[in-house]
């Protein structure tokens, strides 16, 4: 067990109102962390503290963070930059809205979020942030040639942020689930669902409780010398990757 000095107690996950992002903010509350869970619409998972959080937009960024210091009685200490869109389409049909939606959210928006979550933590000296990824970041996918690039753009932006706060007591991390039982994979045809399970080699998909505890790790006082790392959760699907 690293030093106690090094534990963050206070945390903001974006997009954490549903899915995977919800997961880890429940699974961060249950850790003992203090949790405001950032979104669009700013309402509050039962039992979560929220505020809203459009992540293409600087000023609501900035507004976010503050409403959430308010709301901890002091700076976040555990970034999870969990919001991201899907835009899906065919390079050849691929449209510049689609590609700007998925680039601001995914990867401007994580960037937006580490600047602004960076001020509290160098004064700290101390601080976790967390990037959720895909194993598609790596892998690639037909038809997600934007999704995947933002994806893995995370990974140079977490290795980044590692060589310059590192010293400061401050990690970077990315996680990389693969797929996960959630709402968007329960609309997969089941054909579909058994063709993707079939390729992974725990032979099923993961649960979002298998992506937050990894999150929870991260976010420890176990994980203090562990950044600019890409872990995956994916049932073994990205291995070599």
């Amino acid at each position: 067990m690293a030093n106690d000095d090094t534990t963050a107690r206070t945390a903001l996950v974006t997009g954490g109102n549903r899915g995977i992002g919800l997961a880890i903010a429940r699974a961060l509350a249950a850790d003992g962390v203090r949790v405001v869970v950032g979104s669009r619409s700013g309402q509050a998972p039962d039992g979560l503290a929220a505020v809203p959080l459009d992540v293409t937009d600087s000023a609501s960024v900035d507004a976010a963070f503050d409403a959430a210091e308010q709301l901890l009685g002091g700076p976040v200490e555990i970034l999870v930059a969990n919001a991201g869109v899907t835009r899906d389409q065919l390079l050849m049909r691929l449209s510049d809205d689609e590609i700007d939606a998925v680039v601001q959210t995914n990867l401007v928006g994580a960037i937006r979020c580490a600047r602004r979550a960076s001020r509290g933590m160098i004064r700290l000296k101390r601080g976790r942030m967390i990037f959720i990824s895909s194993v598609v970041g790596l892998n690639g996918s037909p038809g997600q040639v934007g999704y995947a690039a933002t994806k893995a753009a995370l990974v140079g932006v977490a290795r980044s942020i590692t060589r310059e706060l590192g010293g400061r007591r401050i990690t970077a991390n990315v996680v990389a689930p693969g797929f996960i039982d959630t709402d968007m994979t329960a609309e997969l045809g089941e054909d579909l669902r058994t063709t993707y399970r079939s390729q992974i080699p725990a032979g099923r998909f993961g649960d979002p409780a298998d992506v937050a505890a990894a999150c929870v790790f991260l976010a420890s006082p176990d994980a203090a010398y562990v950044s600019g790392a890409v872990l995956p959760v994916d049932g073994g699907l990205g291995m070599g990757h």
